[in-house]
């Protein structure tokens, strides 16, 4: 078994926000890479996540951010499991950066799960079109489509945008690490943006 770094623990604490014995578990299961550590972390937060998406959300906050001019505000509907977690630190502060990402990033949906089918229709229809006016095969023409949505996706609705702290993720890794430090789950019910 590969000695374990006390730097190491620190750093993945920092990086990820879990306690010093997970943290420690993570880099001895992993044989002290760091990064695999992370990936490994992730993973199990991602299952965490869904075993506790369908428990009922019935409490919550309302995160808000006004941008520095005045003229940008945006307001953001989080809902978790418990009075005792909505007041918690790392709830208050997620709301709040997710209002901050609603003001940057200007979504238009809650999650790409959710997009109507009028919606998924007009962006296909586009695509398609612009893929047979530039000549594409029409073998490839449903591949261009895919990619397309995605784009549409990862561009307008918040849970599939990079975050605004760190591109390397993305709100739903955000939230889905909330989750797993905060053993609830958490929901974005609606969010708003309102500009001068």
């Amino acid at each position: 078994m590969a000695k374990i770094n006390l730097n190491d623990v620190q750093k993945l604490r920092e990086q990820t926000g879990v306690g010093v014995m997970d943290a420690k578990k993570a880099l001895e299961a992993s044989g002290g890479d760091l990064a695999e550590a992370i990936k490994a972390m992730r993973e199990a937060g991602q299952k965490i996540a869904e075993k506790k998406q369908d428990r009922q959300t019935h409490a919550g906050t309302i995160g808000v951010y006004l941008h520095s001019n005045k003229k940008i505000l945006a307001a953001v509907v989080v809902a978790c499991e418990t009075d005792f977690v909505e007041r918690t630190a790392v709830f208050q502060e997620l709301a709040h950066e997710l209002a901050m990402q609603v003001a940057a990033a200007n979504p238009k949906y809650i999650s790409a799960e959710g997009l109507s089918t009028e919606v998924i229709k007009a962006e296909t229809e586009i695509a398609k079109a612009q893929a047979e006016k530039a000549g594409r095969p029409a073998k490839v023409i449903d591949e261009i489509i895919k990619g397309k949505l995605a784009k549409f996706a990862e561009e307008y609705c918040l849970m599939q945008q990079k975050f605004f702290k760190d591109d390397k993720l993305t709100v739903a890794m955000v939230v889905q690490a909330a989750v797993q430090k905060l053993g609830e789950n958490i929901q974005i019910r609606e969010f708003i943006r309102l500009t001068i």
